[in-house]
């Protein structure tokens, strides 16, 4: 709102300083200074409403070290995330834009799901929550809207770099990036890390169709998107479950999305680093940063010993914007790099489980890989504080982010 406001002034009363707002770097580092501080000062209070309405934490028995003292520690936080996050984005980023529009529903969609599903865990006494299939149907709607969107909607374009022989018959320098990418058009292409040109084409997945293989390239993409949204917001639901994890790797990860988000929607970084320039995409900046912000103020009061849980109203909601941001930026092929804690996490999980009813159907009694999944319960059980396994967890989750930023020069 306050870009359209001052964008108005520096039109018609050259107001002092306005132009400011044109920049996406001004924007972005508003929306991180408000959010961060909305998440700090106004966290406090919410976390005393939600203690006041006894909107306590329900724990189950694991036989976890710390794990008592942890019952009635107000749950819901997620909201503390979601309305800083939001109130930002409102008041900085161009609303009109195709890829705010798609956070904004994400953050909304995935919000109501996971309130719902802590709804029920703590007003009904329902440790079981929202149903599975009931999440994964929601996940699944969203999947739809945002692969939908993403492939039909007339502003989703990019612009590929051209060969070196194309671009000395367009013009006659080298030294203007605009002249150095096609038209803006529909693409079906992608970025896969570690292969010639990092790109990959999604009609790829179904050639073996012939000529009419592009026209039923939408459904895969569709499939996709589900598949990656699904997975990523699961990850993000399984990994919250001791102080801090969920909110410090999410807020390394959506780093890490940022500088994708800039460099992709910046036609002189892209050019240099002979990326895809996709346009209006580093509007995406600016809820970067407000998400960013509202996650580094959530963690003032998630850090060990939680003041607050962020419950899957925070962890659902993590999980789908980090999905549809990595897929925005095409970068969702990156995603079992950069979001390789939410992998293992999962992959834990599914291992876990999948073993134990193999060897109880082989031998009549279930064996288990690890202590307890998800895969910081299996520290947790070997003894480790869980200080030390969350500042562990972010150590490798630093690691991976700055390997994936470094697939923009390996090829």
């Amino acid at each position: 709102m306050l870009y359209y406001l001052f964008e108005y002034f520096d039109k018609h009363y050259s107001f002092p300083g306005a132009g400011l707002f044109q920049y996406i770097s001004f924007r972005s580092a508003l929306a991180f200074a408000f959010s961060l501080l909305l998440s700090t000062i106004y966290g406090r209070r919410i976390i005393e409403k939600l203690r006041n309405l006894q909107v306590g934490e329900t724990v189950r028995d694991l036989g976890l070290e710390g794990q008592k003292q942890k019952a009635g520690t107000p749950t819901m936080g997620g909201i503390i995330i979601i309305l800083s996050t939001l109130i930002p984005v409102f008041l900085f980023a161009k609303l009109g834009n195709i890829y705010i529009v798609l956070l904004i529903v994400t953050t909304i969609w995935m919000g109501i799901i996971g309130f719902i599903d802590d709804y029920i865990k703590v007003f009904k006494k329902n440790k079981e929550g929202l149903k599975g299939r009931f999440k994964i149907i929601g996940q699944v709607v969203l999947g739809i809207f945002v692969g939908y969107v993403l492939y039909f909607n007339p502003d989703v374009l990019v612009k590929e770099k051209l060969p070196v022989d194309q671009i000395v018959q367009t013009t006659t320098t080298l030294t203007v990036p605009s002249n150095h990418f096609s038209e803006a058009h529909k693409s079906t292409k992608t970025t896969i890390p570690f292969i010639k040109n990092n790109e990959f084409d999604y009609v790829n997945l179904i050639s073996w169709m012939g000529d009419n293989a592009k026209d039923y390239t939408w459904l895969v993409f569709i499939l996709v998107t589900i598949f990656i949204i699904t997975a990523v917001s699961n990850g993000a639901n399984l990994t919250d479950g001791i102080d801090g994890l969920a909110a410090g790797t999410s807020a390394i990860i959506v780093l890490a999305l940022a500088l994708f988000a800039w460099v992709s929607g910046n036609i002189i970084f892209a050019d240099y680093l002979n990326v895809m320039y996709i346009p209006n995409s580093g509007e995406m900046t600016i809820f970067i940063s407000a998400f960013v912000g509202a996650l580094v103020g959530f963690l003032w009061y998630n850090t060990f010993p939680a003041q607050v849980f962020m419950g899957d109203t925070g962890s659902l909601t993590i999980g789908g914007i980090i999905a549809v941001l990595a897929i925005s930026v095409r970068k969702e092929f990156l995603i079992p790099i950069l979001a390789g804690i939410f992998l293992v996490e999962n992959l834990s999980v599914v291992l876990q489980v999948t073993y134990f009813k193999y060897t109880r159907k082989r031998t009549g009694v279930g064996k288990r890989i690890f202590l307890m999944s998800p895969l910081h319960h299996h520290f947790q059980k070997k003894g480790y504080h869980e200080s030390k396994i969350v500042t562990r967890f972010w150590i490798v989750g630093i690691l991976l982010a700055v390997i994936s930023i470094l697939t923009l020069k390996v090829r």
